[in-house]
């Protein structure tokens, strides 16, 4: 059984879009899930932690592969 996982594409935008339509994904997603993020903005390798941080949500990995910028994310649960 193969597990599918959202996939957010925000190559080509430069912040602060990356983490404006991930804060906008995870909105509609259950605690628990993990995201896949590529990106090429290199901004996101200090503001994606940096909103995992305040936000609550896991950053699980974030690396380049030349340009290109892949990260997995997991769903917080809602803050009270």
């Amino acid at each position: 059984m193969t597990h599918t996982h959202p996939v957010l594409d925000v190559q080509g935008l430069p912040c602060p879009l990356p983490i404006v339509r991930l804060a906008q994904l995870v909105l509609s997603l259950a605690p628990g899930t993990r995201v896949q993020l590529l990106g090429t903005d290199p901004a996101l390798t200090t503001d994606l932690p940096a909103w995992c941080a305040a936000t609550g949500h896991r950053l699980l990995s974030l690396k380049a592969q030349g340009t290109l910028f892949e990260a997995w994310v997991e769903v917080a649960p809602v803050r009270p």
